[in-house]
């Protein structure tokens, strides 16, 4: 994704001027809509001023505004109070958000007949070929030989923040772990759940002619990508 089109780090680089800082924090705080008036005073600058850093935090999507109801005649006065808008920015890429829908999902899901190690990569490889799945219906890729599926799941992969590294025409290695450092915790059963779901994701895209191989080499993630054997 470009940055530029990261709705985080938008709202980050919005974050980063003082005086727009402070006005966040304070609406955030008042939980109620809050005016341009209330909003300078607050804070200590211009109503021009205070209008220009609110509806940059509305650009960034940090706040909505609206139209209050004039408690007097004239136009109403403008409100803003925050958007739903969840900032989370990781360097390197995380996303322990899967992790957590997978085994969630696994709690709620398993049956009497399975471990719930067994139901957390059932669900893993279910939600891998949902994004592969996905990805195909977007790209329409056709059939795909080994150096064009690694090609296409090594672009997938980088989206989702495994910083994929073609180490040679046939091999992909994942240089990062998105579930570190849970992984660190329990590295058998997460290198488990990270293979069964991009497996998984190999097998939505249709790719047939790739695998998803353990691999581990510390401290990169533990699974590459070579021609299927």
């Amino acid at each position: 994704m470009d940055q530029d089109d990261d709705p985080a780090i938008r709202a980050v680089a919005a974050l980063d001027e003082p005086s727009r800082r402070a006005l966040y924090a304070f609406i955030r705080d008042a939980r109620r809509p809050i005016t341009r008036d209330e909003a300078a005073e607050a804070i200590g600058i211009s109503r021009k001023l205070a209008a220009f850093h609110l509806d940059k935090l509305v650009d960034a999507g940090l706040l909505r505004a609206h139209y209050a109801r004039a408690g007097r005649v004239g136009r109403a006065p403008k409100a803003y109070q925050p958007s739903n808008l969840d900032i989370s920015v990781n360097i390197p890429d995380r996303s322990h958000d899967i992790l957590a829908t997978i085994l969630v999902d696994a709690v709620l899901t398993e049956n009497s007949s399975e471990r719930a190690r067994d139901a957390a990569i059932r669900v893993a490889q279910a939600e891998g070929e949902a994004v592969g799945v996905s990805e195909r219906a977007r790209v329409r890729p056709g059939r795909l030989g080994s150096e064009r599926a690694l090609t296409l799941a090594a672009g997938l992969l980088a989206r989702h923040g495994f910083e994929p590294s073609r180490e040679t025409p046939m091999c992909v290695r994942l240089r990062n772990c998105p579930f570190h450092p849970v992984a660190s915790r329990a590295p058998d059963l997460v290198c488990a759940i990270n293979h069964a779901y991009l497996s998984g994701m190999l097998t939505g895209l249709e790719a047939s002619t790739v695998q998803a191989v353990l691999a581990p080499r510390p401290p990169d993630c533990c699974v590459e990508l070579r021609p299927a054997t």
